[in-house]
């Protein structure tokens, strides 16, 4: 060893080898900084291409689960008044969904009126003709790639949409769209059209996790102004997923569905 540090100060060839191989580390360091860096992020049209097939070997792999909802609904107005409900939700592909009510709690009005219309209004969105309303493809959305995020939650495609033609099934809003699974994980937006003439305006965020490899739904937050005035808050909680029938979602054959955005009706407050 000393006989080394002697070479190092001397300026023998050990000193050079142990020069070069500082350089090229440091070389390839670099390298890999600027690649990183100037690595491009696909365009926006690659992005919704692989959105939608990847939804669409997860819808093919999925084949049925269980979950548990909680909905906590405020309004101020006229009446004003809180209501609570939990919710047993069964899915079985290809477009079934059923609901089981295990409790409720607060103001009748709001639970029969708005908690149980709620419910309605995601059965109804299921039908085959709802859903090719509510798809998150170029037919009914214009897409733009805002930016890249980096989180610790993960790296995600920021998307700007815009509706094609104002409906009440569709969004104007962000999306982040999971940069690994090609998953919708956060969604941001408002309806394009109002989905009662009691509605002046809705603000949806909505959250999707990864659950046994699939990406479901795990918090709904809206708020809803009405026109006579009042406010409605609204939380909807998904908890306790069993994937009851499934394969791996990676495993999956391609089908032919899109990915779907909920249907606004079944997250907002509506005067029936």
């Amino acid at each position: 060893m000393q006989k080394f540090w002697n070479g190092i100060e001397s300026g023998t060839p050990v000193v050079a080898a142990f020069t070069v191989l500082l350089l090229v580390a440091f070389a390839n360091a670099a390298e890999d900084i600027q690649i990183a860096q100037s690595t491009p992020s696909p365009s926006t049209d690659t992005i919704v291409q692989n959105l939608m097939a990847a939804n669409a070997r997860r819808a093919a792999s999925l084949r049925g689960y269980r979950s548990k909802r909680i909905y906590k609904l405020d309004y101020s107005g006229i009446f004003g008044g809180h209501a609570e409900m939990q919710v047993e939700a069964t899915y079985r592909a290809p477009n079934e969904k059923t609901f089981k009510i295990v409790s409720e709690s607060g103001s009748k009005l709001l639970i029969g009126r708005v908690l149980l219309k709620l419910l309605e209004s995601e059965e109804e969105a299921q039908q085959e003709r709802n859903r090719k309303a509510l798809e998150l493809s170029p037919a009914n959305y214009d897409f733009k790639l805002e930016r890249t995020e980096n989180s610790a939650a993960g790296d995600f495609y920021v998307l700007e949409v815009k509706p094609k033609k104002k409906t009440k099934y569709v969004y104007s809003g962000k999306l982040w769209v999971d940069a690994r699974d090609f998953a919708v994980a956060r969604m941001e937006g408002s309806p394009a059209s109002n989905p009662s003439f009691w509605v002046s305006h809705v603000d949806i965020q909505y959250q999707w996790s990864k659950i046994d490899g699939f990406w479901l739904p795990v918090h709904n937050y809206s708020v809803t102004n009405v026109r006579m005035g009042g406010r409605a808050v609204l939380n909807i909680s998904y908890s306790d997923y069993q994937i009851t029938a499934g394969n791996q979602a990676a495993g999956g054959k391609t089908g032919e569905k899109n990915p779907t955005l909920p249907d606004p009706a079944a997250l907002s407050l509506q005067a029936h």
